[in-house]
């Protein structure tokens, strides 16, 4: 085992349109005030490309005879009648090519029910999608005490006796949370691209922290003399914020729909291989569509577990068949869900700092950084594949440690391979070992 010293000190992307897409105004969509929300709706119509013309003066870039994916002159027609007909008023619109629809964030009449309308799009026969604009949130337990105890989910799940086999190489992790701190130095080298489908606001989106917490468990750079190692230190981050920080000293952020969207084609037109959603929200059709289309591209995506709705549905990324994962310190952990870490798992924070982090979030991310191992092994693994894998080489429950069982790196590995051993050391044992490193924080 390599001492703790020599592991932990060790593009501007395609936007969801084919054509550049309009400037998002945050003032004029709820980012900074989610629960407006409810006054605003999405609704996609048809866009086939044989609708769409290839004409001087046809883009923005000026006059040149282009082929990209747009809006055509019928479903431009097809939303502009929509909004005549029942007193909507477009926000903003782009055009998705995975999905062959036209969609637009549209801004409900005054005092209009949301509810009945939908029922009434629903049934119009111009509209392929429609749907409120829904608020998702990331997933952190809030834990705000620095240094309670040393990370523990690199060694307990054997991360270690997994890098000899596999550290993530070239492997593209797509984000999609609030922005990263993408100068940190255990972090900058890791950083293949970023995009921002919140504002424009570049101080900002290196300031968001649950991000950063995020981004660092994945792919923080190994023996650069600073800080941690991430889970996939050999990794290449793309990073997408759809997200935005409620307060500055804290971990807690929103998205929606709208936002989520462009963040995903994003994802698609960038190449990633494996998605991070480290968030959770209600079933939605539209982000459901398009995990539903990265999963046909071979695209896997890992999320965290999401609870129960009010009438005992599943969240969005259950229907949509994400890799699930909880923390296996969390009594419900178990079911369909995996389970990682997720206690006082020391990660990085804005401005070149280092703290703990709790919650599912951060447990999702621990195994987004495992499925990038396993990537650069096979990079044809299928979801089901992986899941298969990580559920059959878990480690055990333990209740005297309050564990409900874990995603094991290592093991992982090896069944992969179909060769090779894993140590057999106490994890424990080689915590012990490094408390030292609680002297180099801050």
């Amino acid at each position: 085992m390599r001492p703790w010293a020599a592991i932990a000190l060790g593009a501007v992307l395609a936007s969801a349109c084919a054509a550049p897409p309009a400037r998002i105004d945050s003032r004029a969509l709820p980012n900074a005030a989610p629960e407006r929300a409810e006054r605003f709706i999405i609704a996609a119509v048809d866009n086939p490309p044989a609708d769409l013309i290839t004409r001087a003066g046809s883009t923005p870039r000026g006059y040149e005879a282009v082929a990209a994916y747009g809006p055509g002159a019928s479903a431009r027609k097809v939303m502009r009648a929509l909004e005549d007909d029942y007193g909507l008023r477009e926000v903003n619109a782009w055009p998705i090519e995975p999905l062959h629809i036209h969609c637009a964030v549209l801004r409900l009449p005054d005092g209009a029910d949301r509810a009945a309308l939908l029922e009434t799009l629903s049934r119009d026969k111009r509209v392929r999608l429609a749907q409120p604009l829904q608020t998702f949130a990331t997933r952190s337990a809030g834990y705000d005490d620095p240094y309670l105890e040393l990370q523990r989910g690199f060694w307990q799940m054997r991360v270690d006796e997994a890098h000899p086999w596999s550290r993530g190489e070239g492997v593209r992790v797509a984000i999609i949370d609030t922005g990263v701190d993408t100068e940190h130095p255990d972090l900058a080298r890791s950083i293949a691209g970023t995009a921002n489908f919140v504002d424009s606001d570049a101080r900002q989106f290196r300031s968001d922290r649950h991000g950063t917490e995020v981004a660092g468990v994945i792919a923080a750079v190994a023996n650069n003399h600073a800080g941690i190692v991430g889970i996939a230190p050999e990794a290449r981050l793309l990073v997408f914020k759809a997200c935005w920080q409620a307060r500055a000293d804290a971990d807690a952020a929103s998205c929606n729909s709208f936002t989520l969207a462009r963040a995903l084609v994003a994802a698609f037109d960038a190449h990633a291989q494996v998605v991070n959603l480290s968030l959770a929200g209600p079933e939605d059709p539209l982000l459901t569509g398009l995990i539903r289309e990265g999963l046909r591209r071979g695209i896997l995506f890992v999320g965290a577990a999401s609870s129960q709705t009010a009438d005992g549905q599943q969240g969005l990324l259950h229907k949509a068949g994400v890799i699930e994962v909880r923390s296996s310190e969390a009594p419900s952990a178990g079911g369909f869900a995996l389970s990682a870490p997720g206690r006082e798992i020391v990660t990085l924070l804005p401005g070149g700092h280092y703290d703990f982090a709790s919650g599912d979030s951060i447990a999702t991310a621990q195994v987004t950084g495992v499925v990038a191992l396993l990537l650069e092994k096979n990079h044809a693994l299928t979801t089901a594949a992986a899941l298969k894998l990580l559920r059959d080489t878990s480690a055990p429950a333990d209740a005297a440690r309050g564990d409900s069982g874990h995603v094991d790196a290592c093991a992982a590995i090896v069944a992969l391979m179909g060769r090779g051993t894993c140590m057999d050391a106490d994890p424990d044992s080689r915590l012990a070992e490094k408390s030292g490193i609680l002297g180099t924080l801050h």
